[in-house]
């Protein structure tokens, strides 16, 4: 409410103000869809800007009623149905419409659907001489039979675009032709590459950055002033920026130049945003993170730089400093500390390709509650020969009451004998990414291979491999499928287990047990950390326990499907989730006896405990449900799970919470 008044003074004068009443923002009660059949509200409703208000409204506002981001929304939704196929899609109205009786606004989005079109035939043709269309194919995005995508067509341009000039084409200009099959719903396509006019851009300005420096801008065009004009590159380099995140909004209009051949390129609206983990450093267009980490059974630190733009070039260099304690629980036995370092370059190959290189450089230490280390011999045995007694020497009886009282694995005393292990290592991770959205996926493909060399000096040697491949599918509309498989295999370089030395005596290419794979959760849910693999049940008749030896084998398939809860806003970010998990670590090749107790395990497959260790491909596997909020501090997840297959000495926990994107 606005109310004037009129403030009387001497002579003659006046005072004219003007009392405002704001009063509280008026919000988005109620969002409704018109002729919407193919999707539901609840799916449109993840489209656009503007939501509901709810429960969590203090965290977001979206839920205020703002007729520009009404309008705004209209667009979201057009490209949405484009994306899909929907060619002849309207968007004929967004209105708003103040309701007293809920004292808030209700948003109408009415629309004409049409019908779902997939592509049909594609072709590829060239007017220019010397320009061979093969060369262009590789780039086609629109496949026959597919759902008809706008955003492909216009990638495919943009693809064909760079690719004409990387071949000495710089003005080539790329049309898609398109002719309609309404009888059985096709497209066919033919992408014609012509000759264009001959453009250079004159200048390019940079207006409205009031943080970030100028070279963070510019370094994300592939033009620079001078170049010959290309809209795809500029179309990318728009992209780009958007993708960064440091902005709220970009835009790359041209404008005609100081001649015809001229054109002059006007970067608008960078504001930056403020974050909790600083993406945009000083500036200058760097990540830097800390991290401190503290919790009953984990303690530890991490800091994190990355330069997106290493010495001026497309490559990321990254840096870490870490580290991590892990303390005993009631799975596992022992502590360890790790500090280290890591390095890394990052290369993007192509758009949906990375090569990352990695040196990472860390000191490892376990640590024993000395009731669990109490059969050491006082004097060593003589007469042994590969951990086992000769001519009449014995070790240590299994009956004596050092063990009786708990006392930890071969495996892990031998690790605490060693002191303190140096690991030098190698390695790369090549990754494969073409999801729609990193941090909410619904269809899509993501695979990574990872390798770690150790032994690039340090005191161990190993060859790591494993590799991750997320598929997703969205199976009906809001119902989002997944397929989650992995694998790895670790080994060292001509490791000798059979040895009575400590690790320090052997050759530097022995296996550690620290060096194995740990499994639990990460694999299969409804097991606790390291609950699975090859276990060390020497005294499992005795105390019922046993430490977790680890794998040099896995694998794991996890199938997921997640929905949004309907009886909550869409934006709140709430969904359910229904999973079924199998899985299996196995073949522990780690030291197996030591001389200063006399003691051996047994790598032999027995059916059912006391063994001394189990080092079969026993299949682990679950199902369970979980439900998932994309809260504004990232995503938190619980999940309850029941495992269906397991071993005897398996440790189980069915309740998680934690965190994480992938799904």
């Amino acid at each position: 409410r606005v109310e004037p008044k009129i403030i009387t003074l001497a002579n003659n004068r006046v005072d004219l103000v003007f009392e405002i009443t704001e009063g509280s923002k008026t919000g988005v009660k109620r969002i409704q869809f018109i002729g919407n059949r193919y999707y539901s509200a609840y799916r449109l409703k993840d489209v656009i800007k503007t939501s509901e208000t709810g429960l969590l409204s203090f965290l977001q506002s979206g839920d205020i009623y703002d007729p520009d981001r009404i309008e705004a929304d209209r667009e979201l939704l057009r490209r949405f149905y484009l994306k899909h196929g929907f060619i002849d899609v309207r968007v004929v109205s967004a209105i708003g419409e103040f309701d007293p009786a809920l004292r808030g606004f209700v948003v109408i989005f009415t629309i004409e659907e049409g019908e779902q079109y997939r592509f049909g035939g594609v072709d590829v043709q060239t007017s220019i001489r010397g320009l061979d269309p093969r060369l262009l194919w590789p780039k086609v995005r629109t496949f026959p039979g597919d759902v008809y995508n706008a955003e492909a067509v216009e990638k495919t341009v943009e693809e064909m675009t760079i690719e004409a000039a990387r071949q000495g084409f710089a003005f080539a200009t790329v049309r898609p032709r398109a002719s309609r099959d309404n009888q059985n719903r096709l497209i066919n396509l033919v992408f014609l590459v012509d000759e264009g006019a001959r453009v250079y851009v004159e200048r390019i300005n940079v207006r409205g950055n009031t943080r970030t420096r100028d070279y963070v801008i510019r370094r994300e065009f592939d033009v620079a002033e001078g170049d010959a004009y290309n809209r795809a590159l500029v179309a990318r380099a728009e992209r780009r920026l958007k993708n960064l995140s440091y902005f709220k909004s970009v835009r790359i209009t041209p404008e005609p130049g100081s001649a015809p051949d001229r054109i002059i390129l006007n970067a608008d609206g960078f504001l930056a945003e403020v974050s909790i983990a600083e993406r945009n450093l000083f500036g200058r267009g760097l990540y830097g993170k800390a991290s401190v980490q503290y919790g009953q059974y984990a303690r530890g630190f991490g800091i994190n730089f990355v330069d997106p733009y290493f010495l001026g070039y497309r490559v990321a260099f990254g840096l870490d400093v870490f580290g991590k304690q892990q303390l005993p629980t009631s799975y596992i036995s022992y502590s360890t500390t790790t500090v280290g370092f890591g390095a890394r370059l990052g290369f993007a190959l192509r758009d949906d390709l990375v090569l990352q290189v990695r040196y990472s450089l860390y000191q490892q230490r376990v640590s024993l509650p000395s009731y669990l280390n109490d059969c050491i011999l006082a004097l060593p045995l003589a007469g042994f020969s590969n951990g086992a007694p000769i001519n009449g020497g014995t070790g240590v009886s299994p009956l004596d009451p050092c063990f009786l009282n708990g006392e930890a694995s071969l495996a892990v005393r031998r690790e605490l004998a060693n002191g303190a292990v140096l690991t030098s290592s190698l390695g790369y991770s090549l990754s494969y990414n073409t999801v729609d959205n990193n941090r909410n996926p619904t269809k899509g493909l993501l695979a990574e291979l990872r390798q770690d060399f150790a032994g690039v000096g340090g005191d161990v040697r190993f060859v790591r491999t494993a590799g991750d491949v997320y598929s997703y599918h969205e199976i009906v509309s809001d119902l989002v499928g997944s397929l989650h498989l992995q694998g790895g295999h670790i080994t060292g370089w001509g490791c000798n287990r059979n040895t009575s030395a400590s690790l320090l005596d052997q050759p530097p290419e022995c296996l550690r047990m620290l060096d194995h794979f740990q499994m639990g959760p990460n694999l299969v849910r409804g097991f606790a950390p390291a609950g699975i693999g090859p276990r060390d049940l020497s005294r499992y008749g005795l105390t019922g326990t046993g430490d977790a030896l680890g794998g040099s084998l896995y694998w794991g398939a996890s199938f997921e499907v997640q929905t949004p809860l309907y009886f909550l806003p869409k934006d709140s970010g709430v969904k359910v989730a229904a999973y079924a998990d199998a899985g299996s670590l196995w073949n522990y090749i780690g030291p197996t006896s030591w001389a200063a107790t006399g003691e051996t395990l047994s790598g032999s497959i027995c059916a059912a405990p006391p063994c001394p260790l189990d080092n079969a491909m026993h299949i682990r596997s679950s199902v369970g449900v979980g439900l998932i909020w994309d809260s504004p501090f990232g995503p938190l997840r619980f999940d309850y799970s029941v495992p269906l297959t397991q071993e005897p000495y398996d440790r189980t926990q069915r309740f998680r919470f934690g965190g994480g994107t992938k799904f």
